[in-house]
């Protein structure tokens, strides 16, 4: 029954490794931070568009301030989805007729 002891020493040793390196590079970690918030970010956009677009009615013929796709919740509101997968509640004045290419 060797094998379980050199299994478990095995993982402790990669476990450690692991450890180390992650804590003798500060620099890299925080590039690794801002890319998983990115990819967070879009991740939450790409979700919100997704529920929304199926929950809720899309604005046909209308755009949001900078061409985005205007949503219309239960509540007879209108809003957009951010960058960051937030709902953002637009203003009558806000919202203008798609512009056709």
């Amino acid at each position: 029954m060797k094998a379980p002891k050199h299994i478990a020493a095995y993982l402790f040793a990669v476990i450690t490794a692991a450890a180390l390196s992650f804590t003798s590079h500060p620099a890299e970690a925080q590039g690794i931070k801002k890319t998983a918030e990115k990819v967070g970010n879009k991740t939450a956009s790409i979700a919100v568009k997704g529920t929304s677009a199926v929950t809720d009615k899309i604005y046909k013929g209308k755009e949001g301030p900078n061409g985005e796709t205007v949503y219309i919740d239960k509540k007879d509101r209108k809003f957009i989805v951010d960058d960051k997968g937030k709902k953002v509640y637009l203003k009558k004045s806000q919202i203008h007729n798609k512009k056709k290419d």
